[in-house]
């Protein structure tokens, strides 16, 4: 087992796609204005510039991450409907009665949990009809694990 986080196959392709897509692209995009800009002359006082290198900054440091995860992950099997896994999506009811639908995902974004996150790492491994307890810094609660896809 690797010290780097858990991905499914799927996952770890949407990575590949948004690196070639920085790499590619976007990288052209950003040396492009950066030439223009200094076409305008001088550099110290050229706002362009200056956002044009910031740009170029940001996505080479998007890029590192990127290459980071990926070199580091653990490429997993998506989890199936009888356990709580990586890539699961899974319907859960809250002690309160809230409904809700996260995918258990290390990439972030709507809709997702992280496997490391307090309720993504009460949901690995459970089954629907578990109740399991999630010790959040805002308090504690529990849910209802009602589905998983």
């Amino acid at each position: 087992m690797t010290d780097g986080e858990r991905l499914t196959a799927e996952q770890a392709e949407a990575l590949r796609a948004e690196l070639g897509e920085l790499e590619g692209p976007r990288r052209t995009e950003i040396v492009a204005a950066i030439k223009k800009a200094r076409e305008f002359g001088d550099l110290s006082e050229n706002f362009e510039y200056h956002a044009a290198k910031n740009e170029q900054g940001l996505l080479e440091a998007r890029i590192r991450t990127l290459r980071s995860r990926l070199d580091h992950a653990e490429i997993v099997e998506r989890g199936g409907s009888d356990a709580v896994g990586i890539g699961s999506v899974v319907e859960v009811e809250t002690d309160a009665g809230q409904q809700l639908t996260v995918e258990v995902s290390a990439l972030g974004g709507a809709g997702t949990v992280s496997p490391t996150s307090p309720l993504g790492a009460a949901l690995l491994g459970r089954a629907v009809g578990d109740v399991v307890a999630v010790e959040a810094p805002r308090g504690s609660w529990s849910a209802t694990v009602r589905a998983i896809r």
